[in-house]
């Protein structure tokens, strides 16, 4: 499928190292955009990178971590002295590492915490004015956050990852009070069942089992699969936001 309108968009993607953001990323620059790709793996970056710039597209690694303001602001920064003014945000980077609360690991807590919500925060916080400045001079401009069905229906042992989503869906609801006045669209994606690193998160034991049995009684999307919804919403006229996207398993109800 084509999508026209990305060509000559100028696009981050966090946690573009693996699944879901490598897929994004991936699937941006083949479509004519050019393409930062941020993550804490350098090597795992760079072999993305290679791959896409065989494939034709542009891409630049920047080595990132989104738990922290310095790193972000740096990435930031190479990323505008490399490609200029950033005009597509995908929020991708997150963690997922479910367990009963009872258990009370709140170092598990604050790294979903760290990452999944206040990491979104200061990516949206340091490519603000990139996003404004090339909507107020007539460009289109996306925010997209990758949140989770997790935000809406409860699953035993994942209450705190399903509540940071739940902080992305509604940060997203409330910041298109504040971008949309100024033609910044906000959309907020909602994945079910993805085939991506998150599983790996789990660990071994029960809640491992769990899952894989989710999966094969269930199936899974593929991480390209989310990504071409990505690639549909922010190709559309700039004047239509695509708000909020569940993508789901035909079999997960």
């Amino acid at each position: 499928m084509s999508y026209e309108n990305l060509s000559g968009r100028t696009a981050v993607v966090t946690g573009a190292a693996s699944g879901i953001g490598q897929a994004v990323a991936a699937l941006l620059a083949a479509q004519g955009a050019r393409v930062a790709l941020l993550a804490r793996r350098g090597d795992r970056l760079e072999a993305v990178v290679e791959k896409i710039r065989a494939d034709g597209g542009e891409a630049l690694a920047v080595v990132a971590d989104v738990t922290d303001e310095e790193s972000v602001a740096r990435a930031a920064e190479a990323v505008r002295t490399a490609y200029g003014r950033v005009d597509l945000v995908v929020n991708n980077a997150g963690v997922m590492l479910p367990r009963p609360v009872e258990e009370g690991r709140i170092d598990e807590w604050q790294r979903m915490l760290d990452t999944n919500v206040t990491g979104v925060l200061r990516v949206v916080r340091a490519f603000t004015g990139d996003l404004v400045g090339a909507a107020g001079e007539g460009a289109t401009a996306d925010l997209v956050n990758i949140s989770s069905i997790g935000a809406h229906i409860p699953f035993p042992n994942y209450a705190v990852y399903g509540a940071t989503k739940a902080a992305v869906t509604y940060l997203s609801q409330s910041l298109r009070t504040e971008f949309g006045p100024r033609d910044v669209r906000v959309t907020n994606i909602e994945p079910g069942l993805t085939e991506t690193e998150l599983k790996t998160h789990v660990g071994d034991g029960e809640l491992a089992t769990q899952l894989d049995g989710m999966f094969e009684a269930i199936g899974s999307l593929a991480a390209e699969e989310v990504a071409d919804v990505v690639a549909y919403v922010a190709s559309r006229p700039r004047h239509v936001n695509l708000r909020q996207i569940v993508v789901l398993p035909t079999r997960q109800a």
